[in-house]
């Protein structure tokens, strides 16, 4: 077993020699056919005999506390089978990232918070009979209006805490030029396609849960936790996922609810959460308020920059948006302040959707920074070349590798940037727009298994999942390319909390951690081929199946002699991580239309250049970035998820009204790469991909409506009404 920490740069020295030529290409998914016709089954299909189906009970109100649960009329109904209200492992708090039961099971921490579940001979009567559950419940404090709560700033919850570099108010007293603006986001849902579902059974006392869920080997664990049971009788199932966005990075309650049931009523139990549901029992992005404060000399180099927010979250969890995230080392400055403030709501639960703290604090550092270019009429680019740290102007650590310069310019020649104008085209008014990417950069433990069998196949093992980002893929490609094997001689099984553990999806360090222990474990597999050719391993060549050294050419399967070659590779964080300053990055350019008099916005150009180290599958990669950026363009324009202050509903839960961006609003998009494979990053030298994109790319929209309209819009998403106030002065 090869087990490598990160405390130096590492490039493996047979990934460095490899021949086959995998990574990279844009190979299709390997997946692909059995996703299309229908063979890839998800957690809700299959009914295993004596399936039952479960539906959960909310609470009524927003907050307060259960008095009574009365069942009868629901349990009267033919087809019900149980209704389960009064087991203490019951989980009331509704923070799906850490499921868990709770000493104080009468406290409502939002509405639909789960008090009950209702199983049934089908879905149809589990449905009809929750509807019939009567829960009594009075009220409590009811803090619905997240702008009328208090704020605390020693709060002591998130990971990010507050930093403050420099004398920051006398920096901005002395500055020829300042900037002071104020900034809104909305409640933001993880609206994914494959809904939150488990089919749950139980076999002499071991627990099999076949669910939507990005991370199943802490998934696993915290299941036996709140179920009272050894982790090691948890099996978690997830071979394919339908999208997570980070709502599937933990346990739901439903899973809970549904084992709690399974084990009842002793058969298996599925469970679904509707569209309405899901917003309650899926933790959102909270709605954030920010202030970004911004000096600089006349030539726009910035010597004071903050950027401070507040964001929400209920009593009951303990994540906290970290608004300025991935602000920290975005621009010079050596006078810094970040922090996020506090307030408590009787809402459901915040926590981590696709880039946390980037996907919306990019919203209102790039449209402050492009409010600061006009200010001092400066290019928007060119503000920010000028602003380009040497090293990380938080820490003093140097960059890994950094390439946001070079995204700039080629992002800028490949867009046209510098021949762009300003125009009207009948109604319509013509703007152009960028903005900056940035996600951080993390390697986590992963272990991965590699088999070379008698037939000269590899099988790669490890209990990553693919929520639609090509996982099966990257991992046959890097097997494949270490072992000069052709694609199609590469089986890979992940999605099994029994293989050995890896990182799972989420954070953007699933591919680089799970593929660098694959590298790995490849390489003591090469090391023993090169024992059995009498060779050192650094002269072998392995391609197409064959390995050669000395001038001897030997097929891997003659050369295995009938019996299997197995190996296990772990990485993990280490010295280099703390050493260095690691992110991807990129530059978003977009070009829009605004109706001069409707005030509608249509998006017609987007394009971006992005800096993610080693790219493992071209198709793949920009796949995950097209669709980041679709999303930054559905945050700018449309999505919010509004919140009724006088009971805690939302008011549009369900994709009738939660208003997400479809085919018609997405214009064709490009995607480019600046490659510099970061050996300080991992074994495999990739960097994060799949939360770039979103980062930035909603402030590129909003700087383009700016362009063409002169009215700035800073409370998002910036809809047609709130256009329509400037449009009549142009």
């Amino acid at each position: 077993m090869t087990d490598i920490t990160m405390d130096r740069a590492h490039r493996p020295d047979a990934l460095a020699r490899a021949r086959q030529n995998l990574l990279g290409q844009p190979i299709p998914r390997i997946e692909g056919p059995a996703k299309v016709t229908g063979t890839a089954t998800y957690a809700y299909e299959g009914a295993p005999d004596g399936i039952a189906y479960a539906v959960i009970v909310g609470a009524p109100i927003g907050s307060g506390r259960v008095t009574a649960i009365d069942t009868a009329t629901a349990e009267a109904l033919p087809g019900v089978i149980a209704v389960i209200h009064d087991d203490p492992r019951i989980v009331t708090g509704g923070s799906n990232s850490q499921a868990q039961a709770h000493s104080d099971t009468d406290t409502i921490f939002h509405y639909g918070q789960p008090v009950a579940i209702v199983v049934a001979e089908d879905q149809a009567v589990a449905r009809d009979a929750a509807k019939r559950v009567v829960v009594h419940a009075e009220p409590g404090a009811d803090r619905f209006d997240a702008g009328a709560q208090p704020v605390q700033r020693d709060h002591g919850i998130g990971f990010l805490p507050a930093i403050d570099i420099g004398d920051l108010d006398a920096a901005l007293e002395r500055a020829e030029v300042t900037l002071d603006r104020h900034y809104t986001t909305p409640v933001h849902f993880p609206a994914a396609l494959e809904p939150h579902a488990s089919t749950v059974r139980w076999d002499d006392g071991k627990l099999t849960v076949r669910t939507s869920n990005q991370v199943i080997g802490s998934a696993s664990a915290t299941i036996a936790t709140a179920l009272g049971i050894d982790k090691g009788d948890v099996r978690v199932l997830a071979p394919f996922v339908g999208g997570g966005f980070g709502g599937k990075t933990g346990v739901g309650p439903e899973v809970i609810l549904a084992a709690i049931a399974a084990e009842r009523i002793g058969r298996p139990v599925k469970v679904a959460l509707p569209r309405a549901q899901t917003a309650y029992l899926v933790h959102h992005r909270s709605a954030t308020t920010q202030r970004v404060r911004i000096g600089a000399d006349r030539d726009g180099r910035i010597t004071a920059f903050a950027h401070e927010g507040v964001a929400a979250q209920n009593d009951d969890a303990s994540f906290l948006e970290p608004i300025p995230f991935g602000s920290l080392p975005l621009y010079a400055g050596e006078n810094r302040r970040f922090r996020t403030d506090l307030v408590r709501v009787d809402l459901p639960a915040t926590g981590a959707v696709r880039a946390p703290g980037e996907a919306i604090g990019s919203f209102a550092v790039e449209c402050a920074m492009d409010e600061l270019a006009v200010q001092l009429g400066l290019d928007p680019i060119a503000l920010r070349r000028i602003n380009e740290p040497r090293v990380d102007p938080v820490n003093g650590k140097p960059f890994s590798t950094r390439r946001l310069v070079d995204c700039y310019d080629e992002g800028a020649r490949r867009f046209g940037w510098d021949a762009r104008q300003k125009r009207r085209e009948g109604n319509w008014l013509i703007g152009h727009g960028m903005a900056a990417a940035l996600r951080g950069n993390f390697t986590v433990k992963a272990e991965a298994r590699v088999r070379l069998d008698t037939d000269g196949r590899a099988i790669v093992e490890c209990d990553m999942t693919d929520i639609g980002t090509g996982t099966y893929t990257i991992l046959a490609q890097t097997a494949g390319e270490m072992l000069g094997l052709p694609i199609d001689r590469v089986e890979v099984r992940i999605g099994d909390s029994d293989l050995p553990a890896s990182a799972g999806s989420g954070g953007s360090f699933g591919a680089g951690s799970a593929c660098s222990a694959t590298v790995l474990a490849c390489e003591d597999i090469i090391t023993e081929l090169a024992r059995r050719m009498n060779a050192a391993p650094e002269d072998l060549v392995l391609q197409d199946g064959c390995v050669t050294a000395g001038g001897r050419s030997v097929a891997l399967a003659d050369l295995i002699r009938g019996e299997s070659i197995v190996a296990t590779g772990k990485t993990g964080p280490g010295a280099e991580t703390k050493r260095t300053s690691q992110a991807s990055h990129g530059a978003h350019f977009v070009e829009v239309a605004v109706h001069a008099v409707t005030g509608e916005v249509r998006v017609r150009r987007m394009l971006g250049v992005f800096d993610i180290g080693r790219v493992l599958n071209a198709k793949t990669a920009a796949s995950q970035l097209i669709g980041g950026m679709i999303w930054g363009l559905s945050y700018a324009l449309g999505e919010a998820a509004e919140v009724d202050t006088r009971n805690g509903h939302f008011v549009n839960p369900d994709f009738g009204e939660y208003h997400v961006a479809v085919h018609a609003d997405v214009p064709p998009i490009e995607v480019h790469f600046i490659e510099e494979i970061d050996d300080h990053a991992n074994p495999v030298g990739a960097k994060g991909v799949g939360e770039l994109g979103i980062s930035g790319a909603g402030a590129a929209v909003a700087n383009a409506i700016h362009d063409a309209t002169g009215v700035r819009v800073r409370d998002f998403p910036v809809t047609l009404d709130k256009l329509l106030a400037g449009l009549p002065n142009l």
